[in-house]
């Protein structure tokens, strides 16, 4: 029988202090690996959102140090299960800006990939409006994929944040993937129009899963995030859901799924440019 790996998507609420955020994330990872969850990952902002410039501008942290990292190679290792850290403050070369990084730890709780975020989101509809290069320095332009064991065999998986997910050649850069990761903070307005159809397009073209984990809910300083976290097959059909609050959904990754899309529609062969 083919090894499946067991995904989960936490969903969170997140607020302007540190610590209740990472005691959420703490009790929501106990609780997917409670479910079996073997990799499990977490919301764009899920340590902190909604705070000053330079509340956030005070929670950086650099590689390899700080109270947010330490938790997450702590809860990694304790679980045993792969985390993708959703995003965190990490220190930029603007010293008033900050980046805004996904941090991937293993199962022995070692950072093994870090992806900073390419595309920063600005937005502007009436009164509601976000700018993140104000705040926030974009990463160098080079998507990250990174391996991920699953039974003898290892799947290719594909990390973005938020934005990014407007930008299909991100992922299609890195060649045939197994699953693809998206941590987000949507907007209610544009996850309302774009949220799903732009999940179910990514796993549909690329052939493969989807896991997007989002704050989903109304936040202390006002902001309304979209929630509706997802897991997307490789044929685009949602396998799990959760509209708003916070919470965990889980569903299996089939390589032979996978396998069995490619093989009744060999769109990536196809592929001409």
């Amino acid at each position: 029988m083919t090894q499946t790996l067991r995904l989960a998507a936490l969903q969170m609420i997140s607020g302007p202090e540190l610590l209740p955020n990472l005691a959420t994330a703490a009790r929501l990872i106990a609780e997917a690996a409670g479910q079996g969850a073997q990799l499990v990952a977490l919301p764009e902002y899920f340590p902190i959102i909604e705070a000053s410039a330079a509340t956030r501008r005070a929670v950086r942290e650099t590689e390899g140090h700080g109270p947010i990292q330490d938790l997450l190679a702590e809860l990694a290792a304790r679980h045993r299960l792969w985390i993708v850290g959703g995003s965190l403050p990490l220190l930029a070369d603007d010293p008033l800006k900050f980046r805004n990084s996904s941090l991937v730890f293993d199962p022995s709780g070692r950072r093994v990939a870090r992806y900073d975020k390419i595309h920063l989101f600005g937005f502007r509809k009436g009164e509601e409006s976000y700018d993140e290069a104000a705040t926030i320095e974009a990463g160098a332009p080079s998507p990250l994929a990174f391996d991920v064991s699953c039974g003898a065999g290892m799947l290719r998986v594909g990390l973005g944040i938020c934005y990014d997910l407007r930008f299909p050649e991100q992922f299609r850069a890195l060649g045939a993937l197994d699953l693809i990761v998206l941590p987000a903070a949507f907007t209610d307005t544009t996850g309302r129009a774009h949220w799903e159809v732009l999940l179910r397009a990514r796993a549909i073209e690329n052939q493969c899963y989807v896991l997007a984990a989002a704050q989903g809910g109304l936040h202390p300083g006002g902001r309304l995030t979209h929630g509706n976290s997802m897991i997307i097959d490789p044929w685009g059909e949602v396998l799990a859901r959760l509209d708003t609050g916070a919470g965990v959904i889980v569903a299996e990754l089939d390589p032979a799924r996978i396998a069995e899309v490619r093989a009744s529609l060999p769109a990536l062969k196809h592929r001409r440019l």
